[in-house]
């Protein structure tokens, strides 16, 4: 149908999201969004920025006592830990975006947060990542199972419900988009 071709007017790259359509059969993709942290003639990846797992940082890494949330990154190298913050004082950190910055020097990091100049709830710490290699995420374009998104902001990131994202992230876009962002997961018990 007509109605559900999304024609990106958007291309990808670092710092936009990508949303995923509203009936994506993809399990690991089902109503994501995900932050790209690199998009190139290389490759693409970034993170899901919307589901939390089951775990907590002090069970994925035993020296830390934070009881902050871990996020399921993506379904690539999930037993890698990585970090998206909003703190431009955090050594070697890579700017994304506005004030979202991936990653940088780890004991940097906690000592950041011994002293409190940066709280965990400007923090979120993924397992593995989501990643693409040359041509594949243009081919999901193609084939309309993503639709990108250049209104990011660290609210959205670190402020709103990580259940409420992806419903936010297409509200935020208007138009059609925002009655994308009302579909039921399964129309059949509508």
């Amino acid at each position: 149908m007509e109605f559900f071709k999304y024609k990106n007017q958007l291309k990808p790259e670092k710092g936009r999201l990508l949303i995923s359509e509203p009936f994506l059969p993809d399990p690991n993709f089902e109503r994501t969004v995900v932050l790209l942290c690199e998009h190139n003639e290389e490759g693409s990846f970034g993170f899901v920025i919307n589901k939390p797992s089951i775990l907590k940082l002090s069970e994925v890494m035993e020296d830390i006592h934070l009881d902050d949330v871990v996020f399921v990154g993506g379904p690539v190298q999930q037993d890698t830990l990585h970090f998206l913050h909003r703190n431009t004082s955090i050594e070697n950190a890579v700017k994304i975006c506005n004030d979202i910055y991936w990653g940088g020097d780890f004991e940097n990091l906690m000592t950041a947060l011994d002293t409190s100049s940066l709280k965990s709830a400007d923090l979120r710490f993924y397992l593995g990542y989501s990643g693409w290699g040359p041509g594949q995420l243009e081919k999901e374009l193609e084939d309309d199972s993503w639709i990108v998104c250049d209104f990011v902001s660290d609210e959205l990131l670190f402020d709103t419900n990580p259940t409420d994202i992806w419903k936010k992230a297409l509200d935020n876009m208007g138009g059609r988009f925002s009655v994308y962002s009302n579909y039921p997961v399964d129309p059949r018990l509508n």
